[in-house]
């Protein structure tokens, strides 16, 4: 096993590489860049793509390092002022030459600055993560501890009226989009139409610092139920049907059948033979499950519910052409995303130490 985590962390270095090199090659042919960005505004535009409208007057990419005359709508601001900014901003400097210097930095964990909030990369993501662990986490937990007893219910009563109900009820609720039941959730409970029973934005109140510990763990599950009940709702769908189809073909087998003939009860059966090789998938999973919900399923819900997370925080990054915050989260999130597959195949010889990777790529 030894062998084979080796080689996995061996290939992260060349899939990381060619996932960031990827990247940074289409950011330069995408157009408004950061220089764009101050052209426009100084120039009181404040649109950067303003200069893309006309049709016949397009401008390139600042991070292409192209010259004053280049910019749309940069004609009316001195050359020296330009070549500043692309000082500034290292954009004098060739595409390769920029892309292993800033490889050169993460190496030793310099990810820079945000080009717009003066403020370190590393800091910007500490101080969005709380809110990303919150919906990450409890809407994940919730999920599995929500579908994988009723999942088991539903195998042990195939067929009936209880699984036929259920499975109804958890399809319409994955078809409903996640956004159109948060604002329905803020229009019923958080001061819409009906009632105020939750607070409509934020992760705690303001009067947080004041408040006892027991306060402030009531305030804060207070501010993400409503969050919490909006991310989780399509999630059980798939999980619940995984694991009714796991536990079904293991019901199924000879072995089963055999417990039951020396006589143990269904609880034996179920908890203790079939359970172990049924939520091989579902528990091995958890890791990237987690991470698929902390990183990527939260943006439109942070919006919603004005949330600053890392969700919101990598959308406004890509609208600014914030690259520094672009490039760090990648190359950070990137780098967490195939450490945790690694953690997912050991959570597969945990759950089932007759796995052995190793025998499988031999």
């Amino acid at each position: 096993m030894g062998a084979y985590i080796l080689r996995r962390l061996l290939l992260v270095i060349p899939t990381l590489l060619g996932i960031m090199i990827i990247n940074f090659t289409l950011v330069q042919f995408v157009p408004g860049g950061p220089i764009e960005q101050i052209i426009a505004q100084a120039q009181g535009q404040g649109d950067a793509f303003a200069g893309f409208a006309g049709g016949g007057e397009a401008g390139v990419d600042a991070s292409a390092g192209a010259g004053d005359d280049t910019y749309a709508g940069a004609r009316g601001l001195p050359p020296e002022f330009i070549e500043e900014l692309e000082k500034e901003f290292g954009f004098d400097k060739p595409p390769v030459e920029r892309f292993l210097s800033m490889m050169g930095n993460y190496l030793t964990l310099d990810f820079g600055e945000s080009y717009f909030r003066s403020i370190s990369v590393i800091d910007l993501v500490l101080e969005k993560m709380p809110v990303s662990i919150s919906l990450g986490l409890w809407s994940t937990l919730i999920a599995y501890l929500v579908s994988i007893p009723l999942g088991i219910r539903k195998a042990v009563k195939d067929g009936s009226t209880f699984d036929t109900w259920t499975s109804g009820t958890i399809i319409v609720a994955y078809a409903i989009p996640g956004f159109l039941f948060a604002i329905l959730l803020l229009v019923l409970f958080a001061g819409g139409s009906y009632w105020q029973i939750f607070p409509l934005r934020g992760l705690t109140s303001d009067n947080w610092d004041s408040l006892s510990l027991f306060g402030k763990i009531a305030d804060y599950f207070w501010h993400i139920a409503l969050p919490i009940i909006a991310l989780t709702i399509s999630a059980f769908a798939t999980l619940t049907l995984l694991t009714k189809n796991s536990f079904l073909d293991e019901i199924k087998k000879q072995y089963v059948m055999t417990a039951r003939a020396k006589g143990l009860s269904e609880g034996k059966v179920l908890y203790g033979h079939v359970f172990r090789n049924a939520m091989l998938i579902v528990i091995a999973g958890f890791p990237a499950v987690f991470i698929g919900v902390f990183f990527g399923g939260s943006i439109i819900i942070e919006t919603i519910f004005s949330l600053d997370g890392l969700g919101r925080l990598g959308f406004e990054a890509a609208v600014a052409r914030d690259y520094p915050v672009i490039f760090g989260t990648l190359f950070i999130f990137g780098l967490m995303g195939l450490v945790v597959g690694i953690i997912s195949d050991l959570m597969y010889v945990l759950v089932d130490p007759r796995i052995d990777f190793e025998k499988r790529e031999g």
